[in-house]
């Protein structure tokens, strides 16, 4: 009598969903081992359609399925064969206004279970830079640096949301996908970087244009290569074409040619920034050209800006704005925004700091009359902003690359959207009015003025302290579970107090000499901003993990404090 051994029985993973004919469905497979073939079958009310697969066994390959009728859709496949790292389902027609509907993601690339937090999160995976920031037919858009398959930086693609409000965000399909060649590895090879985009006329209205850095490790000649593409529908961009293939020449620059920021100068023509460096350290480059569509016709101009503070190497994503008036009033000054690429403050020991400088610009040339840093607790990194309407407006990731580890997880937020403000000799940064949208219910207005222990509720919370007078001391203790967290004003300035008990020093996150007499604090899950007088000292700081401030306690007199319950 012989045996024979039957074959596993596949253990099948099963998703349903009722979705209407038209919708697309983004599927990520990868096979679980080489030599397997991963298996997706979809079957429209009890109707299989042609169901991708793929025997790609090291990265996830990327599948879109469109649906012909309405019906229930099944999704299955073999867990034992078949990984499956993110689906969702979105109908092009409705997806600016009812968002995609993730169907799948896997459970460590989840967004943090916090519903009382306000910050922007992906609904999967990595997040760093935010890019393309701005208003198109009267939507806001915010595409950003993302890699869906985990909580760590890889393959770069560029995620996508819309907003009205800019506080209340709808997620999007993916926007921009790295190269083929780049998706086959899990090995962070490179991809679509960070970039910008900008209005162009088309045949219904303006088309949005992005321009972006495709980074590609040890290409020669050139790893980091500028490229553009239009979307004429704001939902997907269309094919990328190279429109910058080469460094400048003969300016001794490093590889390090990335982050194209496109505005329109004084003279009416689109102009580019780029970050670089050469030996003196980081440096501006300003391209620009004639061509309305912004298609073609990129020329280099100069170094506008040398930047060689605190250690720094490259300057990373440039950005340029008016700032107090038109862009076309010779009057106007101009703010230039960049990031220090490895800098460290050797008075604070605090790193990769933001600068903004201001001056005059005529399209061709910057002068620059005073800068300053834009952000004291330095954790508003690849800050980008544009013109909305008539003031600009920006935000920024709310990390820092030196608390970044290629060996654990790092989920991250942007920061609050906030206004940019010329006032005399400053730069001023408040929150955009829309947060005050957030305030869901006045917690306490006499407790905390009276030296009492507050308790925070859910954590997400805004502090409004009103000083008696210009640089009154005070020190504001927060009660939180994984760090020590406060705010505190005296002679040194103000500063956010966080240490989070590693055994070595923190640095210390210190806006010098600041004297405000008016604060606004924002506590959420994952983080802590402060914004003194209207913007004038700004500090953001990134907290591990996503365990929330159970109170408060205020030592000082003030003539005024006010918690507010902050809610979606």
């Amino acid at each position: 009598m012989t045996s024979q051994t039957r074959p596993a029985s596949p253990v099948l993973e099963i998703i349903e969903a009722e979705l209407p004919a038209g919708t697309v469905l983004h599927l990520w497979l990868k096979a679980r081992k080489i030599g397997d073939e991963a298996k997706l079958s979809v079957t429209l009310d009890r109707s299989e359609i042609a169901g991708p697969s793929t025997r790609r066994a090291e990265e996830f390959e990327f599948f879109a399925v469109t649906l012909g009728t309405t019906g229930r859709t099944v999704l299955a496949y073999d867990a034992e064969t078949t990984a499956l790292s993110v689906a969702y389902a979105f109908h092009p027609h409705t997806v600016l206004e009812e968002g995609i509907r993730v169907l799948h993601h896997d459970v460590r690339t989840a967004p943090p279970e916090v519903p009382g937090s306000y910050h922007f999160r992906p609904p999967f995976g990595w997040m760093n830079d935010p890019n393309g920031f701005g208003r198109f037919k009267g939507l806001g858009h915010l595409f950003y640096q993302h890699y869906p398959h985990g909580l760590r930086w890889n393959t770069m693609h560029w995620g996508h949301a819309v907003s009205k409000d800019w506080i209340r965000w709808t997620h999007l399909s993916m926007f921009l996908f790295p190269a083929d060649h780049l998706s086959e590895k899990d090995d962070g090879r490179g991809g679509a970087f960070s970039g910008s985009a900008v209005p162009v006329s088309g045949t219904d209205g303006d088309d949005i244009r992005v321009f972006y850095t495709e980074h590609v490790r040890d290409r020669e000649p050139e790893e980091q290569i500028q490229l553009s593409a239009v979307s004429r529908d704001g939902i997907v961009a269309g094919p990328s074409e190279v429109i910058l293939p080469i460094r400048p020449q003969g300016l001794n620059l490093t590889t390090d040619f990335r982050d194209p920021y496109v505005f329109k100068g004084p003279d009416g023509r689109w102009k580019m920034l780029l970050g670089s460096r050469d030996r003196s350290g980081g440096v501006v480059l300003l391209y620009e050209t004639a061509d309305l569509q912004g298609a073609t016709g990129w020329t280099f101009l100069d170094i506008i800006h040398r930047e060689d503070g605190f250690g720094m190497t490259a300057a990373e994503c440039p950005c340029m704005l008016p700032v107090g008036g038109m862009a076309d009033d010779p009057e106007t000054r101009w703010a230039l925004i960049f990031g220090l690429l490895t800098s460290r403050d050797p008075a604070t020991g605090r790193r990769n700091l933001t600068s903004v400088t201001v001056g005059r610009f005529d399209g061709r040339a910057f002068t620059a009359e005073f800068e300053q840093e834009l952000d004291f607790g330095s954790d508003a990194y690849a800050f980008q902003a544009f013109v909305d309407g008539d003031e600009p407006v920006g935000i920024a990731w709310l990390a820092n690359w030196t608390d970044f580890s290629k060996k654990d997880d790092f989920p991250t937020a942007m920061t609050l959207p906030r206004r940019v403000l010329l006032d005399g000799g400053a730069v001023l940064t408040p929150p955009v009015a829309a947060v005050e949208s957030l305030r869901h219910r006045l917690l306490d207005e006499t407790a905390l003025a009276a030296g009492e222990t507050v308790p925070l509720e859910s954590g997400a919370v805004e502090i409004v302290l009103a000083l008696p007078g210009a640089g009154a001391a005070f020190e504001l203790v927060l009660d939180h579970p994984d760090v020590a967290l406060g705010v505190r004003l005296d002679d040194e300035g103000l500063a956010i107090l966080f240490d989070a008990g590693t055994g070595k020093p923190p640095p210390r996150y210190l806006a010098s000499g600041a004297r405000p007499s008016q604060l606004r604090i924002f506590l959420d899950a994952g983080s802590i901003e402060v914004f003194a007088d209207n913007g004038r000292w700004t500090g953001t700081k990134r907290i591990p993990g996503f365990a929330a401030a159970r109170s408060a306690r205020l030592t000082g007199a003030v003539k005024g404090a006010k918690i507010w319950q902050l809610k979606i």
